[in-house]
């Protein structure tokens, strides 16, 4: 099958650091790479790929600061529709951006919104374009949006061998994302404060979140047993996980997928989760972890962190969350849609009338070539 991942110019694919979507890009690219399919990725020119690579910026757009990142995708959106017919289906991880793109597409397509929804100028937008087939990363995040063409959803999933199996932790509670208050840095540092456990916090600051963290966070930074790491990378997570007791998650908000957790299971690592979006789809309550309501049932949860079996962590995420289940799934999705778009276009086929003029069919209907007839064009003196 010849496919064309499409990811945002944000970052690389995979990234160098944070960066769930080009992540799953990547995982995914190289599945089906594996799998002997004939992918073409297009993304930033710094990307790594098996895949044959089609760049419309050299870098990763926010390496460069840039200001103007729409420039970018619309270029590559033409160069898409360019070479649109040389592929069997098209995967968009662009969020929206495309839609325009996809409903004047003649080949098959699919996106995979990787957000969150739940935001008033999406509702408009998503009316608008409700023929553009859509897949989501569980099934919590297409709720603000039920009348979507949603066509499934497709757990995001990593590479087997990208973490090991970790059986001893090092005491200490790990907090991995972003310092914005959606993430629940706060709450993570006053969890570990009341149950007496080093946190190590290793996170990225978005420019937007500067303020958020220098008024909220770096106060917080300086209490005892608190270790602030910063950004890091896929290599670094490996011990930064593994060693870990648990991995807390205490979100604000309905998170549409949470990658890092299913990083945590990888690795052995159980996760303390608050219930909001997606989170009941991916921890399973006291077997990979424990999903709270609130931040006394967090603290008492650290408790109870010795009856989670961390072998068992691994194994829900074998079962569950690896690139090669993940791909399966949307070589499904990919077959649909082919088999959707072939059948849309013998219909049409069908259906379509004829507009054959009259005249031409009685000339067509005379059987003796002796006889003509003449061809009338309206608004037309006919001269002989």
């Amino acid at each position: 099958m010849k496919i064309a991942q499409v990811s945002p110019l944000i970052e690389s694919v995979p990234p160098r650091q944070y960066g769930g979507i080009e992540r799953i890009v990547s995982y995914l690219t190289e599945e089906l790479m594996a799998q002997g399919h004939d992918v073409t990725l297009f993304a930033s020119g710094d990307s790594v790929t098996s895949a044959q690579l089609i760049a419309p910026c050299k870098r990763a757009l926010r390496l460069d600061a840039c200001q103007e990142s729409p420039a970018h995708h619309l270029v590559m959106f033409e160069e898409l529709f360019r070479r649109a017919a040389d592929f069997d289906i098209i995967h968009f991880h662009t969020g929206y951006q495309h839609f325009p793109l996809g409903r004047r597409l003649t080949v098959p397509h699919i996106t995979t919104q990787h957000g969150r929804l739940d935001i008033a100028e999406l509702e408009g937008l998503n009316r608008e374009f409700h023929e553009i087939p859509v897949v989501s990363i569980s099934d919590a995040q297409r709720e603000p949006l039920p009348y979507a063409n949603w066509q499934g959803t497709v757990y995001n999933g990593l590479p087997l061998d990208l973490y090991q199996y970790q059986p001893e932790a090092n005491n200490y509670l790990a907090f991995l994302g972003r310092t914005s208050p959606d993430k629940g840095l706060d709450e993570a540092i006053s969890i570990a404060r009341q149950t007496g456990r080093k946190l190590k916090i290793a996170a990225k600051v978005d420019q937007m979140d500067e303020h958020y963290f220098t008024t909220v966070i770096q106060p917080l930074l300086t209490q005892p047993g608190i270790e602030f790491i910063g950004e890091i990378s896929d290599a670094q997570k490996q011990d930064f996980l593994g060693n870990a007791n648990a991995l807390l998650f205490p979100i604000n908000w309905p998170e549409p997928f949470g990658l890092v957790m299913t990083e945590a299971m990888a690795c052995g690592t159980p996760v303390i989760a608050y219930n909001r979006g997606a989170v009941p789809e991916v921890i399973e309550h006291g077997v990979s972890g424990f999903i709270v309501n609130t931040q006394q049932e967090a603290i008492n949860a650290v408790d109870q962190l010795d009856t989670i079996d961390r072998q068992q962590c691994r194994r829900v995420f074998e079962q569950r969350f690896s690139s090669r289940h993940m791909t399966q799934h949307y070589l499904h999705f990919y077959e649909q849609q082919i088999h959707q778009h072939q059948q849309n276009k013998l219909h049409n086929k069908k259906e379509r009338p004829k507009e054959t003029n009259h005249a031409i069919q009685n000339l067509l209907a005379t059987s003796d070539d002796t006889r003509t007839t003449p061809i009338i064009f309206p608004n037309r003196i006919n001269r002989l």
